[in-house]
């Protein structure tokens, strides 16, 4: 009944000092209401007399006014932040956040918002919370006391046992305080301490409702802290806190395999919708951070650019490199060279004047960049430059969604182009594995939303086709899918390379030999011999096999090739002998006619020397002599 009445009334009733019972409240609230004329008058016009016809329109109702806190994750589950000038409950065991979330949200808002914000604090002093606060970069000791404002409110157990205590002063202080530094928020810090000194049910609920009617007036956006006392997360001895107020966000810190777990629910939020969903949490440089998922509908972009994987002939096999903004899983066993490619995939972005963000675990950055020079990748270099940033964490004793929000916290102060986790898996060593597979899955998601470029590389337990899946079964959402494994065959161990899958990207099925040297990492061409493909010292013995035959088929062919030389010799040494011979014949009877024409001539000219001494007619002889040899 308390929670429906009239500021007005409850006003006057939070002055009883004594203990005031519930059945008592009643009548007098009845009374009160029957004897003021504007009530009558108020409920007259609030509650109508008959339903309004279906069909009718209604004004559409007013979104509740929010406060952000500036904590991105709690905004994003409580949908815009803290309701504005209305109470808010912070209620968690010991460490689980509550003095330093509410802290953060008035620290937020003087800085980002200009808003002055008062603390009152029942359990620390001053002091101790102003020490507690500059551990974090909010910069605590320059707000104090302008635009933060710290009241010490310890509560004298002899002074509430004498019967003498209420929060009237206090009130009143604060209200003048309000009207000095113009605040919007104020803290009551360790409310439950409060409650706990008075020891008595009916003075802790006086003065609750005292200082709920006090902040109903005040205009302030008030947060309240408490703590619980069960495993449950119930405060039993106060549990009508969270009735009272119209927000309440439970802490929890509990352990899961040996490794400690916060998280953080909203429960109630009177008005409006909110997350329902227990979410992780964890303390970093500025503060707490929530992991809260974003809506579920998927709007990546799909980015045509491509970009290398690390060096050429993986480039050729991928179709000419990997896409930006897409995800890129290695997986193999121990040893089949996924740090170096991903060393490699880095050191490409980094020539290529990339931001870039190398995350390892249990190996420090000096050990990798050691390792990775020793095959021609060098990032020392891009590192000095502070182009590259190595991040090196541990796995034991870190919840996976602890990593996830240090991943998240890293990114944003870096603001890589390109990601590299070694190995993803590491995360999967503390904890549920469940909550593990959920965090991989958001990670990758997460650097989707941001356009980077991710390399992951996982671990594999066994070999086989079996043994290609991981334990976060990340390969789903992965965008390409590189396999490392062991090729073993004739007394040695040689690495080989596939692509499992590789979307939007017309990629190889060949199962490569991945050799390692002093030049960087580098890719065989496919060697097959009888249907099967030979690596290592197979390859070689087989090569060097096949380059005696060759040799010996070259050989054979030249001895072939010289004995055609010799016969095409001979030949054509028998056919220039047959053609002198021929010519030397020839040449006898060209002779021989000369020599008869010759003889011939000569026995004429003799004839006619003797026919002219013998006084003979030599014209007429001749002449007659022609005739008759014609006739002839």
């Amino acid at each position: 009944m308390a929670g429906t009445g009239p500021p007005s009334t409850f006003g006057a009733l939070s002055h009883i000092q004594g203990p005031v019972a519930l059945v008592h409240l009643v009548p007098r609230w009845r009374q009160a209401r029957a004897a003021c004329g504007h009530c009558q008058r108020h409920f007259a016009r609030t509650t109508p007399n008959r339903r309004p016809p279906i069909g009718t329109r209604r004004t559409p109702p007013l979104a509740l006014a929010k406060l952000p806190t500036g904590i991105e994750g709690f905004d994003h589950l409580s949908h815009g932040g803290l309701p504005q000038h209305r109470t808010s409950l912070l209620i968690g065991g010991p460490g689980a956040g509550k003095t330093v979330l509410a802290l953060q949200c008035l620290v937020n808002a003087a800085r980002q918002h200009r808003a002055p914000g008062i603390l009152v604090a029942f359990e620390e002093s001053p002091s101790q919370i102003i020490a507690n606060g500059n551990t974090f970069d909010w910069g605590l000791s320059r707000l104090v006391p302008r635009q933060l404002f710290i009241m010490d409110a310890h509560l004298s157990p002899t002074l509430v046992k004498a019967g003498d205590f209420d929060l009237v002063g206090m009130l009143a202080m604060l209200a003048a305080k309000q009207q000095e530094v113009g605040a919007q928020w104020i803290v009551f810090d360790g409310i439950d301490v409060l409650l706990t000194l008075l020891q008595d049910p009916a003075a802790e609920m006086r003065e609750l409702y005292r200082l709920r009617d006090w902040l109903a007036t005040s205009g302030l956006t008030a947060i309240l802290t408490a703590k619980t006392e069960s495993s449950f997360g119930q405060a039993p001895n106060h549990g009508f806190l969270q009735f009272m107020v119209d927000c309440v966000v439970r802490l929890d810190r509990h352990q899961e395999d040996r490794v400690s777990v916060q998280t953080l629910q909203i429960t109630k939020y009177r008005g409006s919708g909110h997350a329902a969903a227990e979410v992780p949490l964890s303390f970093g440089p500025s503060g707490i951070e929530v992991g809260a998922t974003k809506a579920p509908d998927i709007g990546h972009k799909a980015s045509t650019q491509r970009l290398s994987a690390g060096f050429e002939r993986l480039d050729a096999m991928l179709g000419g490199g990997v896409f930006r903004g897409s995800s890129t899983l290695i997986t193999g066993v121990p040893g089949t060279s996924k740090t170096t490619l991903a060393g490699k995939f880095i050191e490409a972005a980094c020539q290529r004047g990339e931001r870039s963000l190398f995350v390892s675990f249990d190996e420090s950055a000096d050990q990798i960049m050691r390792n990775l020079s020793s095959v021609g990748i060098a990032l020392k270099p891009h590192v000095k430059s502070g182009l590259l940033r190595m991040h090196s964490a541990r796995t034991e004793g870190i919840s996976a969604e602890e990593h996830l929000l240090r991943f998240s916290a890293l990114i944003r102060d870096h603001r890589p182009l390109c990601l590299v986790i070694d190995p993803l898996t590491a995360i999967a060593k503390s904890g549920a594995l469940g909550a593990a597979r959920a965090v991989a899955n958001r990670l990758i998601y997460r650097v989707k939303d941001e356009d980077i470029t991710l390399m992951v590389t996982a671990l594999s337990e066994t070999e086989g086709p079996g043994g290609e899946a991981t334990d976060l079964q990340v390969s789903t959402v992965a965008d390409t899918w590189i396999h490392l494994s062991y090729l073993v065959r004739g007394g040695e161990r040689n690495r080989a390379l596939t692509i499992v899958k590789s979307r939007g990207t017309a990629h190889s099925n060949q199962v490569r030999e991945l050799i390692l040297s002093g030049a960087g990492p580098s890719l065989s061409d496919v060697y097959t011999a009888g249907g099967e493909v030979l690596m290592g010292t197979l390859r070689w013995e087989k090569e060097a096999e096949e380059l005696t035959k060759q040799a010996r088929h070259r050989a054979e062919f030249d001895h072939k090739r010289r004995e055609l030389q010799f016969a095409e010799a001979h030949t054509s040494a028998q056919i220039k002998a047959l053609q002198l011979d021929l010519e030397r014949q020839r040449a006898a009877l060209a002779l021989n006619s000369g020599e008869d024409d010759i003889h011939q001539a000569s026995s004429h000219l003799r004839e006619v020397e003797l026919r002219k001494r013998r006084g003979a007619d030599p014209t007429r002889a001749l002449a007659r002599k022609h005739t008759n040899g014609a006739e002839k």
